[in-house]
């Protein structure tokens, strides 16, 4: 028997960033993303012979381990071990035996949430193994819990729960950890404009997301005044991106996502540089009327919203930079298991 999941990677439309504490605990934070036609993907193999393979075939990691009720957090595929951890301890079970093979569509460090979907994903499939009584807030609750405390690895509340839920979602953050899901009901052909105006450009750099976002951290709780009113500024670009989607003002996108990236790069240093402000501009300069790099910042991926006939002479005028456009479809179907 195989058990197998899939969890989509998503992209931050608005207020990344609201969503890390102790910001969403002091003032509430607000995000706007939507979940695309990438995946984190898992597949649990159950064994009986004591044993326990971790898999991870993008990463090109590989390792053998004794069944045990808890794997030591070494540096070596501690995603993966920290998710077992959890579980046998949470759920009270024996040390499990298994092949654990996971595969990601986009690499780490892009901004796209890859860490947190593939907790998600891990996860799903144990919950599809193991019958475990997780609805989605409490998978998504559970995989926030397993990054940001077990494991120690600074970021936000969003990832967990866009690859969880699916779709576009409104979602809010408050005190205690609380987080509400707000699915956007939207036209196709509003998504489908979406689609195809918003580029998704790939610097062929990557981002320690953990450093920026500790930064961030450290501003908010210092009450760095300029900090504090980007991170509200961008709290209202996400009651602007959802106003503007609902109402099928698609052409808003480009102006309210550059609202958002003149104030995202006063959370932290770090968010831009030289490099990624050239590609910027030159999209700019080229038709796109707006964009922002995706997730803490730093590297990784850049979108950006390129109205009327422009997206191929945006995509153009960025090939000297090296980087690549990728291709994508905005889905509405969260984390998938499923039994073989």
């Amino acid at each position: 028997m195989l058990i197998r999941s899939k969890a989509p990677l998503r992209l931050g439309l608005a207020g990344g960033g609201t969503d890390v504490a102790p910001f969403s605990e002091l003032y509430g934070g607000a995000i706007l993303n939507a979940t695309i036609s990438m995946y984190a993907y898992a597949t649990i193999k159950p064994g009986n012979d004591g044993k326990i393979i971790l898999n991870s075939t993008d990463k090109n990691e590989l390792y053998h381990l004794d069944a045990a009720p808890s794997l030591a957090i070494d540096g070596k595929l501690d995603l993966h071990k920290g998710i077992y951890n959890r579980i046998v301890r949470d759920f009270k079970l024996e040390p499990l035996s298994f092949e654990l093979t996971t595969y990601v569509d986009a690499p780490p460090g892009s901004g796209l949430g890859t860490s947190s979907t593939l907790v998600v994903a891990i996860l799903g499939a144990f919950a599809e193994w193991l019958n475990l009584p997780l609805g989605e807030y409490d998978l998504a609750h559970l995989a926030f819990e397993i990054e940001r405390i077990d494991l120690k690895m600074a970021g936000g509340k969003q990832d967990q729960y866009a690859a969880t839920f699916g779709g576009v979602n409104f979602m809010e953050f408050s005190k205690d950890d609380n987080v509400i899901v707000n699915p956007l009901r939207i036209r196709d052909k509003y998504l489908d404009e979406m689609a195809h105006n918003l580029i998704l450009y790939h610097t062929e750099t990557s981002r320690l997301s953990s450093t920026i976002i500790e930064q961030q951290t450290r501003n908010v709780i210092a009450g760095n005044e300029k900090s504090l009113e980007a991170m509200h500024k961008l709290k209202e670009q996400a009651l602007m991106m959802k106003e503007a989607i609902l109402k099928g003002e698609i052409d808003k996108i480009g102006e309210i996502l550059d609202f958002g990236w003149r104030y995202k790069k006063n959370l932290a240093d770090g968010v831009s540089n030289p490099f990624i402000d050239e590609i910027y501009e030159t999209a700019i300069r080229h038709g796109a009327t707006g964009g922002k790099i995706s997730g803490a910042g730093g590297g990784g991926f850049i979108f950006f919203y390129c109205p009327g006939n422009t997206r191929s002479t945006v995509i153009e005028s960025l090939k000297k930079f090296g980087g690549q456009s990728k291709r994508y479809e905005y889905t509405n179907k969260g984390l998938t298991t499923w039994s073989t």
